[in-house]
């Protein structure tokens, strides 16, 4: 199901703040920037993923 944007995701999917929640701030930080791009969990995983490869480097 797609959802507006990340903040309507989160108050809507139980499942999906779960896992914001267990990542680190600054991912978390980063992810809300990026709230118009991200409507479904999927796409949460998936930027989450991104962003968390980006920091290693």
């Amino acid at each position: 199901m797609a959802f507006s944007n990340l903040q309507t995701l989160l108050r809507q999917s139980s499942s999906s703040r779960q896992f914001l929640l267990s990542l680190p701030v600054g991912i978390q930080l980063r992810l809300h920037e990026r709230s118009q791009f991200i409507h479904t969990q999927q796409e949460l995983r998936r930027h989450a993923a991104f962003l968390q490869q980006v920091q290693r480097l």
